[in-house]
């Protein structure tokens, strides 16, 4: 038969006895007191601090104040010196708070504490379940050590004054023994406890009894046991108290129940009477408890053998009537629940007098069952606390007559209030008025609150069915016809919904009928038989333990059933819920399929059970989604998240279980975070009432999940829904939302806290931020602290991104879109910024709607960066200043993007003076960020934290003298920022000259005159191209200490007039004199020759398209060569210097100082500057043409007074020129400068914007510039010379 584990077993007596005090106030008092008497040397003021916690704890309704106080009282009591009314207490608390093994271990500890007044003042009930079936052979050698004392006399007054003393020193040691055994069992149930596996079996410890010590002829403590056992039989110094079902045990019941009942003692020490040892003190010395010569020194003073003063048919009597008790506490036991209501009496009769029992015939009542008041059989028996049973009604007559004794024992009694009806007793005595037909009917009366505690029924009227089940079992265990065994199962379920029998879980828990139900399932294919066994299992498995123990020893049984649920079986998930403990991986069972149609199945269309099957189900579901990893955990959400599915779910936060909330809490809060899509329809379908009630309610753990949900629930796209929902949280339910997060705020766990500071926060800003809240400066304070606290990074990174999240914008799967945000402001132009507007769906085509959501987005932000910034006068940027500097790359980001947010709302939030606090906290480390980083979003939301210093004139200032150390970022990122632009420009004019902004440091200078004039460059990428005169292409990387050679090939025969790069495609393209085009792939390690094109001419200024190419040949004219081989020859009268080719359009510069645009689709030509006549017999070509930002660039002679002229490209009107007079012969041009090289190796730089020159690079030779590249981020200057130098500049 199974039973309960030994850790169910102590739990369930010490929560009925804490939970009988808590609801008895007398009762509580008097133990109050108790304790206080033994504790009179002891400060116990602090305790009677927690004595009135504990009652008004008892007594409030309000359910966050009595959790409130609790744990505060916890605390205190903790701190508290160990003694045993301070562990009581804890009991209490531990009881009230819901945590039965807490207060078990704590009430265990009273027991190890003072033993003596636990187990008689304190909780003799616990000790008497507990602890004193592990004690009988103690008890036992006790009643043969006094029975030989005794032997000798009639009664106490006859004895001599030698056995008082020995019986006053034989109760000494009894009492000393049972206090240091409690000691060890307590140890014993605490271990028990404690274990991982409340199942795990754990040996008792052996019985400690005394021993003479030889040396100081006194007796002294061991766990050997030795006496004991010899005289009892255990084995290994251990007492098993199962031993009924064990051939051992039998046999050990049979030696118990032959002894005389007389040497079974009361649970307690019977106190010898003080008058009889007045007279003399006691010579004697004490002896060793296990001596069988004991009596040896006393003649005996009666010739009776004491073993032989009663009949053979009495001891036959006392045999069965013994059997019959141990039968009948076995099943007491079995069917016992951990009631509230549970009775206090002693479950044990006295045993006392049973030597004295009658044996005057079959109707003589024994006389255990006769009160010794009325001298009639008990019908309503109490047992007092001296151990004496009455009938209710005598012993409340003695009282109201004044007495406040035992009317046997003359004992004081400490409590006249009588405890319940004795039921064990009372069922002895109806199991003996059954068993004697000629004995008188005794009525019985009991209370209806005892009707749970009432006799069974007679067994007479119920044989018929008991035997109709047995038949069932029967057919259910041996048949081999399937039908048989079905309609077996069949007729065990009918049997089980109707009730009648008491022992039926009994007899269907047993293994060979847990098996026969197996077998059904693993054979039949009848639905009805299947749904029946299913559901006979489950409600076995929920009541005893064993059953499920026996269901998985074999593995196949599991399958059995798991296979079933795949097939359709949905009542099965219910016996797989059970299971679980013993599964090992249900996520690798693959139950999901199942699962979910258990989920959204209708109630009515599953069988009615112990447990609801959707909630199995949803239980289940979340611990599956709690024990897998994210990867495979995203595909189950991405199942969950269908409509159907999250609704049924939804439907599990207003269910009645506890338990099932929590699990559709924890499946909800992960399918938006892994699968934010499904965040709208939760919000919006979502009933918060019932979850909000629970939070109260549940344990550090489960709210603290319950809090991350209701954070993410507030991460919606449209503002206005959110605050609707935040209105739900902070407004519904019993208790305040509010309270009760600042509550558990103060003890959150550190990487807790943020989130639960980040939702406290936005509930505090509902309302318009006033000077003073509570709320709001707890949770700022503590987000301020996780930020700076560093020995918790996970809490510190969790800070930081809840800043991120409290700006109040998020995309539809709930991603914060601060960032995007900010970037936008910034004036960056993303690539992929069509990603962040696809992810932003809450708006529609109404405008209406968009302005109503974007004010309160805008309203929002306003409210929360006031309640951040003006805390504490600026304290945040401190701690994000902190971050700042951290190591951790999660950390900087989510500090960089908070600290633009709040520094570029200051700009839009009243100036009460934070913005000076802002700036010296956080200004160095903007620049200092913005010249480090190479991540162009980094440096461009810095250039908006920037932008928003300069907006004052003190930002301006201090910012000024970190100019040196911006300016090549915002030369970087005025390509693709708008408001670079904006502060360069604004740089610029408050410079009194722009020429000490700009700073060229020479870093490559190479000599490669042996290949001859280095006739053209371009730079791609970080690699740098060269092609000489004697046809020798050179590649060389760029460092930041010069020019590296990677490659030398010499594949042309003539020299290599012109080098371009198509980006698209990545080649390089490489004109010669040797009247060829090569095409050639760019690798790490250099080129390599992919087409050699014929051009059959001269190639001179090659220009290249995906389409074609064109370069200026021998004679007139320019030839545009198409890449499938035809080629024609266009503006034929003029003879080009220079050309240069953008979007389809060929801009010619002439020898004749004329300038031409040449449509090439159309081969219109039409002319923008006019040619000139010769002066003074010199030609004024045009050297260089470029075209940038829609300007066309032309550089020529001086002779005209502008060296270099700029055109509009849209209407060729001339808008700007530069006044050098410089012979140019090369020309590159950059956003800010405009680069010319000439004869005599002079380069000058330009400024674009002013058209004055900011700078003069000297080259040290005196070769004329031949040609001029810069590198894609406008850095580097590359030149080639005449007298074949290449000479490279970076600017500083």
């Amino acid at each position: 038969m199974a039973t309960s584990s030994p850790s169910d077993n102590v739990l369930r007596h010490t929560t009925v006895f804490l939970s009988e005090t808590l609801l008895q106030s007398e009762l509580r008092h008097r133990l109050f007191s108790v304790f206080l008497q033994s504790c009179k040397e002891m400060d116990l003021g602090p305790l009677n601090l927690e004595v009135e916690t504990i009652e008004n704890a008892v007594s409030t309704s309000s359910s966050s104040i009595k959790s409130t106080s609790l744990r505060l009282a916890e605390k205190t009591l903790l701190s508290f010196s160990e003694n045993q009314f301070s562990s009581f207490l804890l009991s209490l608390v531990y009881t009230l708070l819901r945590r039965p093994v807490d207060a078990a271990l704590s009430l265990l500890d009273v027991f190890y504490i003072d033993p003596s007044i636990a187990r008689l003042e304190i909780a003799p009930i616990v000790f008497e379940e507990l602890f004193l079936i592990h004690l009988i052979p103690i008890l036992e050698w006790y009643n043969d050590q006094r029975s030989k004392i005794m032997s000798c006399s009639i009664s106490l007054s006859s004895m001599s004054v030698e056995q008082a003393s020995e019986l006053k020193e034989l109760e000494r040691q009894y009492e000393e023994i049972l206090d240091e055994n409690c000691r060890v069992f307590a140890g014993y149930f605490k271990e028990v406890l404690q274990a991982k596996n409340g199942d795990m079996l754990i040996d008792p410890p052996s019985l400690i009894v005394l021993q003479r010590n030889e040396k100081s002829d006194s007796f002294e403590f061991s766990k050997d046991g030795e006496m004991i056992n010899e005289e009892f039989g255990l084995k290994n110094g251990r007492y098993n108290p199962i031993w009924t079902d064990s051939a051992e045990g039998d046999k050990f019941k049979l030696n118990k129940s032959s002894k005389n009942l007389s040497k079974f003692p009361s649970f307690y020490p019977e106190r010898v009477s003080l008058k009889v040892l007045t007279s003399q003190r006691s010579s004697t010395k004490s002896k060793p408890l296990g001596n069988s010569n004991f009596d040896s020194d006393h003649e005996p003073c009666s010739s009776d053998d004491s073993n032989d003063r009663y009949s053979t048919a009495f001891k036959e009597d006392m045999n069965k009537r013994m059997a019959l008790l141990n039968t009948r506490q076995r099943q007491y036991a079995n069917e016992k629940q951990p009631i509230l209501g549970e009775s206090s009496c002693h479950p044990y009769p006295s045993m006392e007098d049973y030597d004295n029992m009658k044996s005057s015939g079959k109707n003589t009542p024994p006389k255990d069952f006769v009160c010794p008041i009325t001298t009639d059989v008990l019908e309503d028996p109490v047992t007092l606390e001296t151990v004496q049973t009455y009938e209710r009604k005598a012993i409340l007559e003695w009282l109201e007559r004044g007495n406040a004794t035992c009317p046997i024992t003359r004992q004081k009694l400490h409590n006249t209030q009588l405890p319940k009806t004795n039921y064990v007793l009372k069922r002895l005595i109806a199991s003996w008025q059954e068993q004697d037909q000629n004995s008188a009917p005794v009525q019985t009366k009991l209370n209806r609150c005892e009707a749970e505690y009432q006799p069974p029924a007679p067994r007479s009227s119920s044989d018929c069915t008991i035997s109709e089940l047995r038949r069932a079992i029967t057919n259910l265990c041996t048949t081999e016809i399937l039908r048989e065994s079905e309609m077996a199962v069949l007729q065990i379920e009918k049997f089980w919904r109707e009730g009648q029998m008491v022992d039926i879980q009994t007899i269907l828990s047993k293994p060979p009928v847990i098996n026969g139900f197996v077998e059904i399932l693993s054979n039949s294919v009848d639905p009805h038989v299947l749904i029946a066994t299913i559901f006979l299992l489950s409600e076995l498995g929920s009541r005893d333990n064993g059953v499920i123990q026996t269901l998985t020893r074999v593995d196949t049984d599991v399958e059995f059933i798991v296979d079933l649920f795949h097939k359709g079986l949905l009542e099965a998930v219910v016996l797989i819920y059970l299971l679980r403990p013993f599964i090992g991986n249900l996520a690798e069972m693959e139950l999901l399929d199942s699962l979910l149609k258990v989920v959204i199945s209708r109630e009515e269309d599953l069988v009615s059970m112990f447990m609801k099957p959707k909630a199995c189900a949803v239980l289940l579901l979340g611990h599956v989604l709690r024990n897998t990893e994210d990867e495979r955990a995203s595909k189950i959400v991405k199942r969950v998240t269908s409509e159907k599915v999250v609704e049924a779910i939804l439907g599990s936060l207003e269910a009645e279980l506890v338990e099932e909330q929590l699990s559709a809490v924890f499946i909800l809060l992960r399918s938006m975070q892994l699968d934010g899509r499904c965040r709208n329809m939760i919000a919006d379908k979502a009933e918060l009432t019932h979850l909000l009630e629970s939070f109260v309610e549940s344990d550090d753990a489960d709210r603290f999940e319950i809090i991350q949900f209701l954070y993410e629930l507030v991460q919606l796209n449209r503002r206005t829904f959110n605050e609707q929902v935040l209105h739900i949280i902070k407004n519904e339910g019993t208790y305040s939302s509010m309270h009760s997060l600042l509550i558990y705020l103060q003890t959150a766990l550190p990487n807790q806290c943020p989130v639960v500071a980040g939702l406290l926060l936005q509930l505090d800003l509902l309302a318009e931020p006033r000077k003073m809240s509570i709320y709001r400066e707890e949770a700022v304070d503590v987000l301020i602290m996780c930020l700076r606290n560093s020995d918790y990074p996970d809490s510190q990174i969790r800070a930081a991104e809840t800043l991120l999240a409290l700006q109040g914008r998020f995309s539809y799967s709930g991603k914060p879109l601060i960032r995007e945000f900010l970037l936008k402001r910034a004036g960056l132009h993303r690539s992929d910024s069509n990603v962040a507007k696809n992810d932003i769906r809450y708006l529609n085509n109404d405008s209406q709607e968009t302005t109503e959501e974007e004010e309160a987005a805008k309203d929002w932000e306003r409210k929360m960066a006031f309640s951040l910034v003006s805390y504490e006068f600026g304290l945040l940027f401190e701690a994000l200043a902190e971050g700042l500097k951290s190591k951790s790359a999660d950390l900087f980001s989510a500090c960089l993007v908070s600290a633009t947010w709040l520094v570029y709302m200051l700009t839009i939030l009243p100036d009460t003076g934070i913005r000076g606090a802002a700036r010296v906290c956080l200004l160095k480390q903007f620049v200092s960020i913005f010249k480090s980083s190479r991540d162009t979003e980094t440096k461009a939301l810095c250039l908006l934290a920037l932008r928003s210093f300069i907006s004052e004139p003190e930002g301006l200032h201090d910012l000024t003298n970190y100019v040196k150390d911006i300016l090549k970022g915002l030369r970087e990122l005025k390509k693709s920022s708008t408001m670079a632009v904006e502060i360069f420009n604004l740089f610029s004019e408050e410079r009194e000259s722009s020429a000490d902004m700009w700073n060229h440091k020479e870093i490559a200078l190479v000599d490669c005159s042996i290949n001859g004039e280095v006739s053209s460059n371009v730079c791609f990428r970080n690699k740098v191209f060269s092609g000489h005169t004697d046809g020798t292409i050179k590649v060389w990387t760029v460092k930041a200490k010069g020019l590296h050679l990677l490659q030398e090939i010499r594949d042309h025969m003539k020299a290599v007039t012109s080098l371009v790069v198509l980006q698209s495609a990545e080649k390089l393209y490489s004109g010669s004199l040797d009247r060829t085009v090569r095409v050639w792939s760019i690798q790490d390690q250099g080129i390599e020759c992919e087409e050699i094109h014929e051009m059959k001419d001269h190639v001179n200024n090659l220009l290249v398209s995906n389409s074609l190419s064109c370069f200026i040949p021998q004679g007139a004219g320019i030839k545009v060569h198409s890449w499938n081989g035809s080629t024609k020859l266009l503006n034929q009268q003029k003879y080009a210097k220079c050309s240069t080719l953008v979007k389809g359009k060929l801009y010619c510069g002439c020898l004749d100082n004329s300038i031409q645009d040449i449509d090439l689709p159309t081969d219109t030509i039409n002319s923008i500057q006019s040619g000139s006549r010769k002066l003074l017999g010199k030609s004024s070509p045009i050297y260089a043409l470029q075209v940038h930002d829609g300007l066309l660039f032309s550089a020529g002679t001086s002779l005209d007074g502008a060296a270099v002229k700029i055109w509009n490209t849209a209407n060729y009107s001339m808008v700007g020129s530069l006044q050098s007079t410089l012979e140019i012969r090369a020309m590159a041009i950059s956003l800010e400068l405009i680069y010319l090289g000439g004869k005599g190796g002079i380069v000058e730089a330009w400024c674009r914007k002013k058209h004055n020159k900011v700078e003069a690079l000297q080259t040290g030779t005196n070769g004329k510039v031949i040609c001029m590249a810069l590198d894609a981020n406008e850095e580097t200057l590359v030149i080639g010379t005449s007298d074949g130098r290449i000479q490279a500049w970076r600017l500083g």
